[in-house]
């Protein structure tokens, strides 16, 4: 029998396998698809909250360990792999904040780096204030490609010892009156000491027969990539919900949108001029680039961004990892640790408090 048993091969399940196989257990990970192919791909790889100080405190603890770990597991990664995830402290520029003195405070007060944007080689031309005293530079956010990072975690969870399943879709969740007994594929029957859910959008749907599921549902998101000459943006750059992204090699991305639409991840016309439009009236030069695609992702909602790391309310050996919505790349190495420290009983080194398995009240999704 397996040590433990991961529910989704996403960012938080492959890299929480990893911790759980560095600590000594078995672990196998099944995953309904190709690993790391849903939201963990799709999503654009800042590796910070977009508008920090518009998030409550569990949001932030869980953000800024994510962040504080991420240099540490972008070389580990390319040590252990021979992939380069592309880690980038590049920074980022945001247009047209609101409250202006209270964002200033707050970073003044949680030791986010931030000044007015007043000097800074950003496209031209840009909208009204956007270097005026309504714009912020936050010169220590980062960015990694998702895709990489997904390359890499698979390979290093590969020659670690994690088992991998793909295409493998849990169905079922055997249990009895304290336990999971068993997981049902089509694939056959796996059994563990322990199972851990990180299936992300899935999540809700895998755990919603056994009662007292977490409040997960999916959000779709859709990004379109440019290609233009590299060093054409040298930040990303955000401004009332969109963003742009430069990736070293010259590509751009620009997201995204909060669409709840179920489990439907078609691109829509309606994204695409929306997207377009703000990333022209943002950057014209980007009218002369190759749009090289567009694609959709669904994140795994959850109300105020909170995800749920915990053990299950009365089966003992079923936890969940999941709930991250818009910044599970950026939690990532935080939310493993949470997931590994709460599975061994040792010290979480962030309160654990907020992300307790409970069925959680509606509450607007956050941008």
């Amino acid at each position: 029998m397996t040590s433990c048993l991961i529910l989704g091969g996403g960012i938080n399940g492959l890299l929480s396998a990893l911790l759980l196989r560095q600590a000594g257990l078995e672990v196998c990970v099944l995953e309904r698809g190709d690993t790391g192919r849903e939201s963990s791909w799709a999503g654009a790889g800042v590796l910070s909250l977009l508008l920090p100080w518009n998030y409550g405190p569990e949001v932030n603890a869980l953000a800024q360990r994510g962040r504080a770990l991420w240099p540490e597991w972008a070389d580990r990664l390319k040590v252990a792999s021979g992939v380069d995830c592309e880690y980038l402290a590049c920074g980022m520029a945001v247009l047209a904040v609101e409250q202006l003195e209270a964002a200033l405070a707050w970073c003044a007060e949680y030791g986010e780096v931030a000044v007015p944007l007043t000097e800074f080689p950003l496209p031209q031309p840009l909208p009204p204030g956007g270097r005026g005293e309504n714009a912020l530079w936050l010169p220590n956010v980062a960015q990694a490609r998702n895709p990489r990072i997904m390359q890499a975690l698979r390979s290093a969870a590969l020659r670690a010892g994690v088992v991998l399943h793909e295409h493998t879709p849990a169905t079922r969740l055997l249990t009895d009156s304290a336990r999971v007994t068993g997981v049902e594929t089509p694939n056959g029957l796996f059994s563990a000491d322990s199972v851990v859910v990180t299936a992300g959008a899935w999540t809700g749907n895998l755990l919603a027969e056994l009662g007292d599921a977490p409040e997960i549902t999916p959000v779709r998101g859709q990004i379109m990539l440019f290609k233009a000459e590299p060093g054409l943006l040298p930040c990303v750059v955000y401004q009332r919900g969109h963003y742009l992204v430069p990736r070293a090699d010259g590509h751009i991305l620009v997201g995204s949108t909060l669409e709840n639409v179920g489990f439907d991840q078609t691109t829509t016309a309606h994204a695409r001029t929306e997207l377009l439009n703000f990333a022209y009236s943002l950057m014209p030069a980007l009218r002369q680039a190759e749009i090289v695609t567009q694609w959709a992702g669904l994140r795994p909602g959850s109300p105020g961004n909170v995800p749920t790391i915990d053990r299950h309310p009365t089966l003992e050996n079923l936890y969940v990892n999941s709930g991250h919505f818009r910044y599970g790349v950026t939690m990532a190495p935080a939310a493993g640790e949470v997931l590994l420290h709460r599975m061994l009983g040792t010290k979480v080194p962030v309160d654990s408090a907020p992300y307790a398995w409970i069925t959680k009240p509606s509450s607007p999704l956050q941008s």
